[in-house]
């Protein structure tokens, strides 16, 4: 156990450096986004200072990778998907589903310093649903201009033009499910005598 222990710690250095290359980042660069000295990083890439959690941590969000990734940790069998948020837009889209085809799960925040305050009507294939976790969204949906709170839920076609962004200064996070053409979400619930109906758009 101690010599697969020493294998790993010893594989940090050049896939450290190998790390740093790619990104095209100087030492300097990498000192000032993580406040390790540029000493310290140098001798962690060549292999003379041994590695520790407070070093790699620093180090695997400058880099964008686990700190499995980082020290070339074998699969441990977790079921569970860890997929790493993208950020466009203004807005932070974490993906929820990676195969390739069928419906596409995302969890989208939009902060409240976002910059979609102007609405820019988009179209394109494909059919959406929408459901409000947090916050107020509007959704700018053809002739429509809706703002959907918590527990709101809307769906269309994403053919009509749409847009949609935060309803006011606070953040706001929801769920999307997006499909081709042709592919709709289907729900199906039990009433519950004298429950309100959650909001709704149809496309």
């Amino acid at each position: 156990m101690d010599d697969d222990l020493d294998q790993a710690l010893d594989a940090v250095g050049p896939r450290l450096r190998a790390l740093r290359r790619q990104r095209d980042t100087t030492l300097a660069e990498l000192s000032a986004a993580t406040g390790i000295s540029v000493s310290t990083l140098s001798r962690l890439e060549s292999g003379t200072r041994r590695p520790t959690l407070e070093l790699l941590l620093p180090l695997a969000r400058a880099h964008d990778v686990t700190l499995d990734e980082l020290v070339g940790a074998p699969p441990t069998g977790d079921p569970r998907i860890h997929l790493r948020p993208v950020t466009r837009h203004g807005m932070t889209m974490l993906p929820l589903t990676r195969r390739a085809g069928g419906i596409q799960a995302y969890k989208l925040v939009i902060p409240a310093s976002g910059r979609r305050n102007e609405p820019d009507p988009q179209t394109h294939e494909g059919y959406e649903w929408l459901y409000v976790l947090n916050g107020r969204l509007r959704l700018v949906l053809g002739d429509h201009d809706l703002v959907l709170s918590p527990g709101e839920a809307a769906e269309f076609d994403t053919r009509v033009p749409h847009w949609f962004g935060a309803a006011d200064a606070e953040p706001v996070e929801f769920l999307s499910l997006f499909g081709r053409q042709g592919e709709r979400l289907h729900l199906r619930a039990r009433p519950t005598t004298g429950s309100p109906r959650s909001g709704r758009v149809a496309g």
